[in-house]
């Protein structure tokens, strides 16, 4: 299944502690984990590196380096945990990673990924995604 590989692969399964966490993020994540949350979220890879605001050849020069940006690593694990709590919230990961490529409701017919591009944004998905879990959703 995808979310655990997801889970096992990417730095915030691997970092227990916030303190662990941060250091990973500043230090930047290994490229790999881009590749894992292209894999688990299903898209192009040119089109979620734009996404995550990654020019063509930056993604060249980070492939090469192995290794992301603090803020480009801070983008992935953002994306990677909205498409957790989206399939833990669906029960599945494809219905979750669907839910997040689709306008919804809730964010003013927004796609979720999209607002997912700031941190604000992302934090309005997480809330929509809560008050559907304690079914509150509006």
């Amino acid at each position: 299944m995808k979310t655990a590989t997801l889970e096992r692969k990417t730095a915030s399964a691997k970092a227990k502690h916030p303190t662990e966490l941060i250091r990973q993020i500043q230090k930047g994540l290994p490229f790999s984990d881009l590749k894992v949350l292209q894999g688990s979220i299903d898209m192009p890879f040119e089109q979620l590196a734009a996404k995550l605001s990654i020019s063509r050849s930056t993604l060249q020069r980070r492939r090469a380096a192995g290794r992301l940006s603090p803020d480009e690593s801070d983008k992935v694990l953002r994306f990677s945990r909205l498409l957790r709590q989206a399939a833990d919230l669906f029960g599945d990961i494809d219905k979750g990673r669907a839910w997040l490529k689709h306008p919804q409701y809730g964010l003013g017919g927004a796609v979720p990924l999209d607002y997912a591009e700031t941190e604000i944004g992302a934090r309005e998905v997480e809330n929509l995604l809560g008050r559907m879990k304690y079914g509150v959703y509006s």
